[in-house]
C-alpha cells in the first residue's frame, strides 16, 4: 500500500502530492495518507474524479485517509 506522511507540510503541498500520488496509483491500490489536519477541500475532487475515501482521525489529532478508486 502505497503511503504519504504529509504532516507538519504547509498548503498547498499536501493536496499537490496527493494528487500526484493518485495519478501513479494503479487500480485497485489504495493510497494511504497521513496528515495532520482533515482535507475538506480534497474530499470534493476526489468524488469529481472517482475515487473514494475513509478519513480515520487518531488520538494525537492526525487524520489518516485511505484512497481509492471507486468501483
Amino acid at each position: 500500500m502505497p503511503k504519504l506522511d504529509l504532516r507538519g507540510l504547509p498548503p498547498p503541498e499536501p493536496f499537490e502530492n496527493i494528487m500526484q500520488a493518485l495519478q501513479n496509483m494503479q487500480k485497485g491500490s489504495v493510497l494511504r495518507v497521513l496528515i495532520h489536519r482533515e482535507p475538506f477541500p480534497l474530499y470534493d475532487v476526489l468524488r469529481d474524479n472517482n475515487y473514494t475515501w475513509q478519513t480515520s482521525a487518531s488520538a494525537d489529532g492526525n487524520f489518516t485517509i485511505l484512497i481509492s478508486h471507486a468501483k
